[in-house]
């Protein structure tokens, strides 16, 4: 048996349900503005979707989709705060994404 010349990136290869979880996670990852969306919530450690059309640039309902998108996938954890919705990063979520990744 030939020796591996680099560390392998994970103790044992992603089983099947693993691996279905973390596509979706990075499907929903794998657009602009919901990643400056994730990065500027992260940045802040909070944000209110009342300030993202402005930052994203795209309308209220296109920003709310994405949203909906990033906390489905259990990136993002919503409260609801008088009319408007608040954002917070699912450090954990991120957490285990980043160890596949490292």
């Amino acid at each position: 048996m030939s020796e591996i010349c680099c560390s392998p990136l994970l103790s044992s290869p992603l089983g099947d349900d693993d691996a279905v979880e973390l596509a979706s996670v990075l499907k929903a990852l794998a657009d602009p503005v919901r990643l400056k969306l994730v990065s500027v919530i992260a940045a802040n450690g909070e944000g209110c979707a009342c300030d993202f059309p402005a930052i994203t640039g795209k309308s209220q309902p296109t920003v709310s989709h994405h949203l909906s998108q990033l906390v489905k996938a259990g990136i993002l954890e919503r409260e609801q705060r008088g009319k408007w919705a608040w954002f917070r990063v699912d450090a954990d979520r991120l957490a285990s994404v980043r160890n596949v990744l490292s």
